[in-house]
């Protein structure tokens, strides 16, 4: 199925518009103590999808390498491969991959964990959707490894017990014109934009020099909502990597919302290839009723398309309307920019080593073991 099979320079990262799987993505990470490498394949496109087509896809994918501790790997591939075969092939598509990277990776490496960006086989099934049509969500974890699994050689999948990346999203399609684009959010949504233009709400770009007006805004949503604390310098290196040199760059900018000088919201947009997506947001507890948030979104929407970009990821909701979901402020203000929620198959591991495999994610089950990002 896979042939042609070698690692290369992360610089030589194919093009995409999955942010995660660019050399931007491992210059990223590589700043902040991780390793990376790439590693190229190809396959007949019979052997992914049906079709006679025997001619090859070329592909590749990167893989995030971080130490858990003294003596042992994990080998984390986020949003990939994007290469997604039909659903009966994935499972051995995936095994055969799996394999062939082993020779690549440290010998103390204990599995591989695939943040698959594939669509959920449940995301495609009627009975998975409630009588108002809001998504369900997956079965059980042995009824999603059974799927999974299916013609594999030695059924080795385990549904990783968290998902690192979002694994519902909302994606926007940017080749409508701006007119058709606000006829298709909701009516609140296209009021509080407009309120907070009347109200003399503006937005602009900000550099390094002025990290810490987001800074202060993230440390804000971060105490009003009980999340994790990113260290300053992860922004920092998002901010200063733009990969010019390499075959898969990324712009990123970091926009302000503010009025009278005072910052309401702030948010990071990374365009890579024809996807623009909102990878951090935050906002200021005083002067909501400004609406900067609004303000903030709609003007990155706007700057992703005069980029030329045709598809707009808001990253990260709930997978449906529930008001006991973490997320469910999220999904509430993300919907109502129109777009289509979109319900990926989140985390795989596939073990190297059994025992120990086993060991760190029960350490990783109760909360006290490593996590990757």
């Amino acid at each position: 199925m896979l042939t042609d099979i070698f690692s290369k320079e992360v610089q030589g990262l194919y093009k995409t518009p999955v942010v995660q799987q660019t050399a931007f993505w491992s210059q990223v990470k590589m700043k902040l103590g991780f390793s990376a490498l790439a590693v190229n394949f190809k396959s007949r496109h019979s052997d992914l999808f049906r079709t006679a087509d025997d001619s090859y896809i070329h592909s590749d994918v990167l893989i995030i390498l971080q130490q858990i501790d003294r003596n042992h790997t994990i080998a984390y591939v986020p949003y990939g491969p994007e290469l997604e075969p039909v659903e009966e092939y994935q499972g051995v598509f995936l095994e055969e991959l799996s394999e062939c990277l082993k020779s690549y990776l440290p010998v103390n490496c204990i599995m591989i964990r695939y943040d698959l960006n594939w669509e959920s086989y449940w995301a495609k099934d009627p009975n998975h959707f409630d009588e108002q049509q809001h998504w369900l969500g997956p079965p059980e974890k042995k009824t999603q490894e059974l799927r999974f699994n299916i013609n594999t050689q030695h059924w080795n999948f385990r549904k990783a017990g968290t998902n690192i990346l979002p694994s519902n999203t909302i994606y926007i399609d940017l080749t409508k014109d701006s007119h058709l684009l606000l006829e298709s959010m909701k009516s609140k949504t296209r009021y509080n934009i407009g309120l907070a233009s009347r109200k003399g709400v503006t937005v602009r770009c900000i550099g390094l020099d002025q990290l810490d007006v987001w800074y202060k805004l993230y440390e804000d949503t971060a105490r009003r909502n009980g999340i994790h604390l990113n260290d300053i310098k992860y922004f920092s290196a998002m901010l200063t990597t733009q990969a010019r040199q390499s075959t898969s760059p990324a712009e990123v900018m970091l926009l302000v919302a503010e009025r009278d000088n005072q910052p309401l919201a702030a948010m990071f947009l990374v365009i890579s290839d024809k996807r623009a997506s909102y990878l951090y947001g935050a906002s200021s507890s005083e002067n909501r009723n400004l609406m900067g948030t609004y303000a903030l979104q709609w003007e990155a929407i706007s700057i992703a398309k005069s980029r030329g970009c045709t598809e707009y990821d808001m990253f990260g909701v709930a997978p449906n309307p529930s008001p006991s979901h973490p997320l469910y402020g999220l999904y509430k203000f993300k919907t109502g920019f129109g777009g289509h929620l979109y319900h990926s198959i989140g985390c795989w591991d596939y073990p190297l080593d059994l025992e120990k495999y086993s060991y760190y994610s029960s350490i990783e089950l109760s909360g006290k073991g490593y996590h990757i990002n």
